[in-house]
């Protein structure tokens, strides 16, 4: 009975010293986080693209910030995190996207891209420099200041979550 005992408590410590031995922060986000990684920073995203929204790149860099403050455990620093988001809006257009047949725009579609370069200070293997895009349609028949902030809160959250998922979720 004692070698049972004895086994079992082998075994026990064995199952103990592997899964500790293997650390990484899951969350119910779908984030897998190193422990070695404390801080992140998001800095400024210029704003590069032909057609400007005045308010679009405070408002995408916050959003930023405010994905990895509510969904993470990791500190904000201005300069220097462990992870580090930088970038540029290259593109936010609007175009018609279908026609009447009077030729008449019945749907267009804003569409907004960021180039995103994330550097990992831990682990640079899981460095990135890649554009996300996202898009909203609406009615010609709106005002685009009329529906521009709704359109722009929602390209910004499915960006956002892109960046997220593809930074810190290794999606």
């Amino acid at each position: 009975m004692s070698k049972l005992i004895r086994n079992l408590m082998v075994t026990g410590i064995a199952l103990l010293l592997i899964t500790s031995a293997c650390k990484i922060k899951y969350s119910f986000t779908g984030a897998s986080i190193s422990p070695l990684v404390k801080t992140y920073t998001v800095y400024d995203f210029p704003n590069r693209a032909t057609l400007i929204n005045p308010t679009l790149s405070d408002y995408f860099s916050d959003a930023l910030r405010d994905k990895f403050t509510r969904q993470t455990n990791l500190d904000f620093l201005n300069d220097g995190g462990d992870l580090e988001f930088e970038g540029a809006i290259t593109a936010y257009d609007i175009k018609p996207i279908s026609v009447t047949g009077d030729a008449v725009a019945a749907q267009s579609r804003l569409t907004v891209r960021i180039k995103v370069v994330f550097t990992n200070n831990i682990d640079p293997d899981n460095d990135f420099d890649t554009e996300f895009s996202a898009y909203a349609d609406f009615n010609s028949d709106q005002i685009i200041s009329d529906v521009e902030d709704q359109l722009v809160e929602q390209i910004v959250k499915e960006i956002v979550d892109d960046i997220f998922n593809k930074s810190v979720a290794n999606w």
